[in-house]
This record gives structure tokens, C-alpha cells and sequence, in this order.
């Protein structure tokens, strides 16, 4: 899965993934039940995103589950506040890229790439 550099634009491209999987329905006619979404901080402190989007509540996926049912629905639909869907995200559930492709919800503090790269964290 690719990530983005912003939220709208991580959206954005789960909505055209859903279509994509789902050759059947029409864009308008989409029934969403989940949209999960994933926030990174590269380790040159850069914020990146994904997002995915359900037929199904419950269904697993790379993200985490953010929304469900209308409120899913409506961010498929474009129509939702950037800043408020932000603010549901839970920043313990961030994840940190500690090695190049290598991520985990904390920064490891036991070697010296780790140190270094929480030390830049904590600088931003």
C-alpha cells in the first residue's frame, strides 16, 4: 500500500482502490461500513498516510478502523472535515519508522540509529 503525503490525498486514492476492487459499483451507488487509516513519521520527521476503505464493518486491512456506517460513508462521499477526522486519530496508534521501511509505534531507544532518529523526532 502507498503512502501519502497528506490525509486528503491518502483518501483520495482508497476511494479510486475501492472502485478499482469493486469493478460492479458505481462510485455514487458505494455502501461503505469502514474507513481505517494509518499515520507514519518517516524518520526524517516527514507525516505520511493511508487509508483504506470497507464494504464490511470489521473487515481487516493495513490501517486501523477510524469510522464506520454513516460517518465511513460520508468521507467516501467527500463530504467530511479534514481537521475533525484528524483529531479522531489516536497518536499512540502512530506509527515511527525506526530503520528505512521498518516501523513500529515507538521509536527504539536501545540502539544508536534509534536514538539518533528519536532525537530528530523529538526536534520537530
Amino acid at each position: 500500500m502507498t503512502m501519502y503525503a497528506t490525509l486528503e490525498e491518502a483518501i483520495d486514492a482508497a476511494r479510486e482502490e475501492f472502485i478499482a476492487n469493486n469493478p460492479g459499483v458505481e462510485e455514487e451507488d458505494a455502501n461503505i461500513q469502514q474507513l481505517n487509516i494509518q499515520k507514519f513519521v518517516l524518520q526524517d520527521g516527514d507525516i505520511m498516510w493511508q487509508a483504506e476503505f470497507f464494504a464490511d464493518e470489521g473487515d481487516a486491512g493495513e490501517c486501523l478502523p477510524i469510522l464506520s456506517g454513516e460517518a465511513a460513508q460520508s468521507v467516501f462521499d467527500d463530504d467530511y472535515d479534514e481537521i475533525e477526522l484528524r483529531q479522531e486519530w489516536m497518536e499512540e496508534n502512530t506509527l515511527h519508522e525506526w530503520d528505512e521501511g521498518e516501523f513500529q509505534l515507538e521509536q527504539p531507544l536501545d540502539t544508536e540509529e534509534g536514538k539518533a532518529a528519536a532525537d530528530e523526532w523529538d526536534e520537530r
